[in-house]
């Protein structure tokens, strides 16, 4: 009975305890994983002992940290229009399951602050088993196949990651140059969206300047995008590792819809589209925004 009541005393004293600081929430969109910090501190009124304290702050911790968690969750932008939030609003599943994921979420650190308060840093995935994707990222009725290249556009030369030359194309019939023929071993693509302001989503779409949509999440196995996402957002190619050792590296010529859709050149989706026909690598989600 005596436990009892002290294990009641703790969770009765949690609910008023109030945090002392919050650390600013947030999303890391190269990793794909969203953190945030709650702060705790025992009331000292229902603290017998010193541990019996740190055990009411740890909670408070917790409580806090998954609130701060919850509102950054609810921030994130789904697709262009839609954030978290959204669709929590008008679904009680979604709102139900999101819920549910957050008080789920993992602590990745923890102890004691000076002063006699306590930390608690928690995270959890976009995507995976474990992430919001499944609850937010709709499985499309069919997977809709990627366009065809413009045929009265020549496919751009992409520069060696390397040197910065452009690269030649490949030999056919009989020695003839053929501008719609793959160059082949690509493994990703990076888009480098620097300067423009790129609004980071989890469904993001890319289009050429003539508003062709090259890649959207219809045209991808719906379980590798709740899995590993489509895209990872990176500061440089350091950390461009999603798109392999050999990537496709264009520039973005401008971002539609409220920044999230980054748009390339036609002559760079036909490129696109001609490597992709080669080695699949927009099939496998090898895709990374620099921003």
């Amino acid at each position: 009975m005596k436990k009892l009541f002290s294990c009641l005393t703790v969770l009765f004293a949690a609910m008023f305890l109030f945090a002392q600081a919050h650390a600013a929430p947030g999303v890391d969109w190269n990793a794909n994983t969203i953190q945030a910090t709650g702060f705790g501190v025992p009331n000292p009124k229902f603290a017998a002992v010193p541990a019996q304290a740190m055990a009411m702050a740890r909670v408070a911790a917790i409580a806090d940290a998954q609130r701060n968690l919850l509102a950054a969750v609810q921030g994130v932008q789904v697709d262009s229009e839609t954030t978290v939030e959204n669709m929590m609003v008008s679904s009680d599943i979604i709102r139900t399951r999101v819920s549910g994921l957050v008080k789920g979420a993992r602590i990745v650190s923890e102890g004691e602050v000076a002063g006699g308060g306590y930390s608690v840093t928690m995270e959890m995935p976009l995507f995976g088993a474990s992430g919001i994707a499944p609850a937010v990222i709709e499985r499309p009725p069919v997977v809709e196949s990627f366009p065809e290249p413009v045929p009265e556009v020549i496919p751009s030369l992409p520069a060696d990651s390397n040197t910065g030359d452009s690269v030649g194309f490949s030999v056919l019939n009989g020695g003839e140059n053929s501008p719609m023929a793959a160059l082949g071993g690509y493994t990703g693509v990076v888009i480098d969206c620097r300067g423009l302001g790129l609004n980071p989503v989890m469904s993001p779409v890319v289009k050429n300047s003539d508003g062709v949509k090259l890649y959207g999440h219809e045209n991808l196995n719906y379980d590798l995008v709740v899995r590993d996402g489509m895209a990872s957002y990176a500061p440089d190619m350091n950390q461009a590792s999603r798109a392999g050792n050999k990537p496709l590296i264009f520039k973005a010529v401008r971002l539609d819809d409220h920044n999230a859709n980054p748009v390339i050149s036609v002559a760079d989706g036909n490129r696109l589209l001609i490597e992709n026909g080669a080695t699949k690598f927009l099939n496998n989600t090898a895709v990374v925004f620099l921003y």
